[in-house]
């Protein structure tokens, strides 16, 4: 089964999250019509939660699919109610760590990376961080990297540039 991962911010401003609805819900289609039916959130607020929720909304429509919560470490959002939802509507969950540990959420993306063959990445040009990273990672496994920017500007990976400005 064809999986794809989403990687992105926590902290997307008010001002995108409509935006960044409409392009998750037309990459996820995109994905539904290439042969996706494996979907990886790793369940951090801003875009990871926000694709879980599309991704159920179009299960309930398809039935056919199948979604995944990676998580950092046992009791991640333990007391998070929004999220304790998501979790007990997901077919799969992963504990990618025993523990918190200091690099838990990398180990956690390159995961979500190694498990599938489509990032899609919600991202605004940082040059730090783990969305930055998880793109990084991506590129170097060759994996197809689709990029929902939230605002304009260029950032160059290992020699790739992403986008320019307009």
């Amino acid at each position: 089964m064809k999986a794809c991962c989403v990687t992105g911010h926590r902290d997307i401003p008010a001002d995108k999250i409509r935006f960044v609805e409409r392009e998750l819900r037309k990459e996820l289609q995109l994905a539904l019509d290439d042969g996706y039916r494996h979907f990886i959130s790793g369940f951090v607020d801003g875009a990871d939660l926000l694709f879980a929720r599309l991704v159920i909304e179009y299960r309930e429509k398809c039935g056919d699919i199948f979604l995944e919560a990676a998580l950092p470490y046992p009791y991640w959002k333990k007391g998070n109610r929004e999220c304790n939802a998501l979790l007990s509507r997901c077919n799969g969950t992963r504990t990618c760590n025993r523990e918190y540990r200091p690099d838990c959420f990398q180990i956690r993306n390159q995961y979500m990376v190694d498990a599938c063959e489509r990032v899609i990445a919600v991202y605004d040009g940082r040059e730090a961080g783990g969305t930055v990273n998880t793109i990084r990672y991506a590129r170097k496994l060759n994996r197809e990297i689709r990029t929902i920017r939230i605002e304009k500007g260029s950032l160059n990976i290992g020699g790739l540039l992403l986008w320019r400005s307009l």
